[in-house]
């Protein structure tokens, strides 16, 4: 029996994914680390859809959370044909005022959980012979983004990863999509602390489950690198022909208060 693992599916894009999947009559594990929220998710997609749901409440900014979420799938036998690494948040402000502890729990959420998830379940899809992966980018990704600069870093990782094992899984019957959406409605804004910056302020921001219907699809349709919306594409386009000096002080002008 086929799932559908899904992190961060307590809020935001991971929630919307969880929904998509359930419709498609594809069971899911639902991962974060609010037990209600997650509760309440699986009762819902259950009563509309005939699936079958996991809920594992884990911190996955804590060492090896991810392997923790592997073997307790693997002791279920529990197949993962869709990998979703959802899970993330950004920390505003200049790095020589913002705090360390926080900053870490974001590079161990962002990068290291994210590797050690698809680290594990790769090999069990390659072994298979299918599977797909989606990785959460961001239109950070491409550029360097001071005031969320530790932030962008994650994400420029996330899109360099992606694209390299995308390449590497060719011919197996594994596909690595990195979706990357631009500002979100999401609770990003709240936790990052970016509601009153220019990027959001005022702005209507496309809904989490219009990024991740766009998602959906392209990962299916086994795509590597997507970036959910025109005005961001176009953005991203331009930057490739500025000036690398200039970069970093057109994108602090979207991320000031």
């Amino acid at each position: 029996m086929k799932y559908a693992l899904i992190t961060g599916a307590s809020g935001g894009i991971g929630y919307e994914l969880a929904k998509i999947f359930a419709k498609n009559n594809i069971n899911v594990v639902l991962v974060a680390r609010s037990e209600q929220k997650l509760m309440n998710l699986a009762k819902l997609l259950e009563e509309k859809n005939k699936i079958k749901t996991i809920v594992i409440t884990k911190d996955l900014s804590l060492n090896d959370a991810a392997l923790e979420v592997y073997n307790e799938l693997k002791e279920k036998n529990i197949h993962v044909e869709y990998l979703i690494n959802n899970a993330g948040f950004g920390i505003w402000g200049k790095f020589h005022e913002t705090e360390w502890e926080g900053e870490k729990e974001m590079l161990n959420l962002n990068i290291i959980a994210l590797t050690q998830f698809t680290k594990l379940f790769v090999k069990d899809m390659v072994k298979n012979g299918s599977g797909r992966i989606m990785n959460l980018g961001s239109n950070a990704s491409f550029q360097p983004t001071p005031l969320l600069s530790m932030y962008a870093a994650t994400k420029a990782y996330v899109l360099s990863f992606s694209e390299g094992i995308a390449n590497e899984l060719q011919g197996t019957g594994v596909s690595v999509t990195v979706l990357c959406p631009g500002a979100t409605k999401t609770g990003f804004q709240e936790k990052a602390d970016v509601q009153e910056s220019n990027i959001v302020k005022g702005k209507k921001l496309p809904t989490a489950k219009s990024v991740a219907n766009f998602g959906y699809k392209v990962m299916m349709k086994g795509k590597t690198t997507k970036m959910h919306g025109i005005k961001n594409r176009f953005l991203t386009f331009l930057v490739r022909f500025a000036p690398r000096k200039v970069v970093p002080k057109i994108s602090r002008k979207f991320m000031e208060k």
